[in-house]
């Protein structure tokens, strides 16, 4: 993909990760690099981030109805066969600490 020189250090960075820091006074500071990519149809955001998905140690897609704000922390399934219910995991929970 030819140039988005800036997005491309971006996406490197945040495969490498900051520096956790333990304040004096008690309060953690995660490392964690947050990119949010927007822009117009067509500009190579979604081959970008296939790219990544593909080299990261830790990498989970998500698009449509598993993205909305409670789908990516957890979800209410319930059981075919038993009707029982229960809570899973969602993207944001099962790829802590990697590329969501």
């Amino acid at each position: 993909i030819y140039g988005h020189a800036y997005i491309k250090k971006a996406l490197l960075l945040q495969l490498l990760g900051g520096v956790e820091k333990n304040l004096p006074n008690g309060t953690h500071i995660r490392g964690d690099i947050n990119i949010l990519m927007v822009g117009d149809p067509s500009t190579a955001k979604s081959q970008l981030l296939r790219f990544i998905l593909n080299i990261a140690p830790l990498a989970i897609n998500t698009t449509g109805r598993g993205s909305s704000g409670v789908g990516l922390t957890a979800a209410v399934v319930q059981d075919k066969d038993s009707g029982e219910r229960r809570l899973e995991a969602g993207a944001m929970v099962l790829g802590d600490r990697g590329v969501v």
